[in-house]
C-alpha cells in the first residue's frame, strides 16, 4: 500500500521579533505585555517591524508573504537571510538556527543555501549578461570556465540563451528580471527569496514572469519565499499564503482556505474582490465519485448499486480507475430487461470531463451544457472525483460570518 510522503519542513520560524530603534529589547517586552505597534511608537519611538511571527515552510513549496505596504513582509523576507538581524526569536533552516550565526557563518550559509531576486534587477551595468549571472559564483572563487558553464545553463533555464554577450541596457525589463532569476539559479541554492520581484514590470510581462516561475518550479522544485502586495499574483503562484498586518501574520493557508474561510474581518476585506471562478479549481470543488462500476461488470450489478445508493448514474472505469464512460439508470433498466450480460452497449463513452487544475470559470460552460455529472480526471485519465451543478454554486457562495444571537 502506498502512503503519501510527509512533507519536509525546510524553514521553521519561531516567535520572531524585529524592533527598529534604540534598546529594541524594550520593544519586545512591550509587545509581550500586550501593547500595540502604535502605542509602542508613541511611548518609545521604537518601530515594530515583526511581532511574534511563527510559521513553517515545506521543501519545494512556493510560500507567499503578502499584505499592504508597511505590513512587515519585506522585513520578514530579509530576516530569512539575515540582511536584517532579528531582535528575538529563531529562524531554523535545514536544522540550523541562523539568528545566532556570526558574520562569517552567515555569509557562508547564504552562499551555499540561499539565492535572492530583487525588484530592481540589481544588474551591474558594465558587465555582460553572462558575467552578471556569474557574479555570485565569481565571489565564491569558482574558476572562470566552471562559472560560465553554470551561468549558461541558468540562462537557458530562463529562456535567455544567445544573450550571453549582451549588456543590461540592451534588454527589456522582463529580460532583466530573467537575468536576475538566472543569477539566483546559477548558484544552485535550495531556497530562493524573491522580494516584489515582478512588481516593476508591465502587466503583460509580469504575467509572463509568473508563468515562467510556475514552470521553473515544476522542473526544479526549489523552495521559494515570494513577497508581493498583489493578491492575484499571490493566489496564482503560491502553494500557501501568509497574510500580514502590522508586523504580524494574520492567517496562513492555501488560496482556497483564505478565500473560503477568512480568519477575521481584515482578511475578509482583503479578499472581497477576488473573482472566485478564476481561483478555485476542479480539485477544490469536486465530490467523491463513489460508487463506480468496472467495465467487466454487468447491468444487474449496476442496477443493484444504483438502488443501494439511490443514484441514477454510475461512472464506468477499468483497472486503476481509468474512466471509460457513464451508465444511466434508464439504459441499465433496459439492459436488465433484455438480459444483457455486459455494460458495453449501455456505456456512454463520449462524455465531457475536466482535469484537476481546471478553473471554475472553464467548468461552468461545460457543466451547463452536460446532462451528466462532470468527471474530474488526473493527467493519466484516472477518475479522481465528480462535479455536480450544485457543487459549483456551493463553492461560489462565500462562508457567511457567524452571528451570536443575544
Amino acid at each position: 500500500m502506498d502512503f503519501e510522503e510527509e512533507p519536509e519542513v525546510i524553514i521553521k520560524v519561531n516567535q520572531l521579533f524585529k524592533i527598529f530603534g534604540n534598546d529594541p529589547k524594550r520593544g519586545v517586552e512591550h509587545l509581550r505585555a500586550g501593547r500595540t505597534k502604535q502605542e509602542i511608537f508613541e511611548k518609545t519611538s521604537l518601530i515594530v517591524g515583526l511581532d511574534d511571527v511563527s510559521f513553517e515552510v515545506m521543501k519545494g513549496e512556493t510560500f507567499v508573504l503578502m499584505g499592504l505596504s508597511g505590513c512587515g513582509k519585506s522585513t520578514l523576507l530579509r530576516s530569512l537571510n539575515r540582511l536584517i538581524h532579528p531582535t528575538a526569536g529563531e529562524i531554523i533552516i535545514g536544522g540550523r538556527d541562523i539568528v545566532g550565526m556570526n558574520d562569517d557563518e552567515i555569509r557562508e550559509f547564504r552562499r551555499d543555501n540561499i539565492g535572492m531576486v530583487f525588484q530592481n534587477f540589481a544588474l551591474l551595468p558594465h558587465r555582460s549578461i553572462l558575467d552578471n549571472v556569474a557574479f555570485g559564483l565569481e565571489i565564491q572563487g569558482m574558476p572562470l570556465a566552471e562559472r560560465h558553464e553554470k551561468s549558461r545553463a541558468a540562462l537557458e533555464l530562463v529562456g535567455l540563451s544567445g544573450y550571453e554577450t549582451s549588456m543590461p541596457d540592451q534588454l527589456s525589463g522582463g529580460m532583466k528580471q530573467r537575468v536576475g532569476l538566472a543569477r539566483a539559479l546559477a548558484g544552485d541554492a535550495e531556497i530562493l527569496l524573491m522580494d516584489e520581484a515582478f512588481s516593476a514590470l508591465d502587466p503583460l510581462i509580469r504575467r509572463d514572469m509568473q508563468d515562467e516561475l510556475i514552470d521553473l518550479q515544476e522542473r526544479l522544485n526549489k523552495t521559494v519565499i515570494f513577497v508581493t502586495h498583489d493578491l492575484d499574483e499571490a493566489l496564482k503562484i503560491g502553494n500557501r499564503i501568509a497574510l500580514m498586518m502590522d508586523g504580524k501574520i494574520i492567517q496562513v493557508g492555501t488560496a482556497e482556505e483564505i478565500l473560503m474561510n477568512p480568519e477575521n474581518e481584515y482578511v475578509e476585506r482583503f479578499v472581497a474582490d477576488v473573482d472566485m471562478t478564476k481561483v478555485l479549481t476542479a480539485k477544490d470543488i469536486m465530490m467523491k465519485a463513489d460508487p463506480v462500476i468496472y467495465c467487466k461488470s454487468g447491468p444487474h450489478h449496476a442496477a443493484r448499486l444504483m438502488k443501494e445508493f439511490g443514484i441514477s448514474s454510475l461512472f464506468v472505469v477499468s483497472q486503476h480507475r481509468i474512466l471509460r464512460g457513464i451508465v444511466m439508470l434508464e439504459d441499465v433498466v433496459e439492459a436488465v430487461k433484455h438480459d444483457k450480460k455486459t455494460l458495453e452497449e449501455t456505456t456512454i463513452q463520449d462524455i465531457p470531463f475536466v482535469q484537476l487544475d481546471t478553473p471554475i470559470s472553464e467548468i461552468i460552460p461545460v457543466i451547463a451544457d452536460s446532462r451528466y455529472p462532470l468527471p474530474v480526471l488526473d493527467e493519466d485519465a484516472r477518475l479522481k472525483g465528480m462535479i455536480m451543478r450544485s457543487s459549483v454554486l456551493l463553492a461560489l457562495a462565500r462562508k457567511e460570518p457567524e452571528t451570536n444571537d443575544s
